[in-house]
């Protein structure tokens, strides 16, 4: 095992995502609307690769949609430009091997200060926010966010449980 912190960066599968084959793809704008997409995309991920568990597919698909509701909330906490919104867009990619399932996600939304090593679940239990990234973190194997060229870019790496 490892003495690399799970939260740090892995130079690994995460790296190769844009030579892995298969890769699926989606740029959209920025808005609620976005989730379903990113859902289908998902699914067209499982069906090309019927042999990813279950509780893969869940921590996956969880990690991947809170992470995406928290770029859809930010962006939309932008203020306008010369009185109208700038268009905010996101981009998703996913991709499955035998050894791991990966996603990149990228946004012009707004610089996060995060520092993913604190990212805990809220005390309250009543909180009605708060979770997303927490739930993000304890589903993966690997999250890492930087902001790069005036983008969010966000990697997500799950690895794949061996099959029974």
């Amino acid at each position: 095992m490892s003495d690399q912190d799970p939260r740090e960066p892995d130079a690994g599968p995460a790296a190769d995502i844009a030579s892995m084959e298969g890769r699926l793809e989606l740029s959209a704008p920025a808005d609620p609307e976005t989730m379903e997409l990113v859902h289908a995309l998902l699914e067209s991920l499982w069906v090309a690769h019927p042999d990813v568990l279950d509780v893969d597919r869940f921590r996956f698909e969880t990690a991947v949609i809170e992470i995406l509701a928290n770029i859809v909330e930010h962006a939309y906490q932008l203020e306008p430009v010369d009185g109208e919104r700038s268009p905010r867009r996101f981009e998703i990619g996913v991709a499955a091997n035998a050894d791991c399932l990966v996603a990149t996600l990228g946004d012009n939304g707004l610089p996060m200060a995060l520092d993913l090593s604190d990212v805990a679940m809220p005390e309250d239990d009543l909180a009605e926010s708060g979770r997303g990234l927490a739930l993000a973190v304890a589903a993966l194997d690997d999250l890492h966010y930087e902001r790069v060229g005036g983008r969010n870019q966000w990697t997500l790496l799950c690895r794949r449980a061996a099959s029974a």
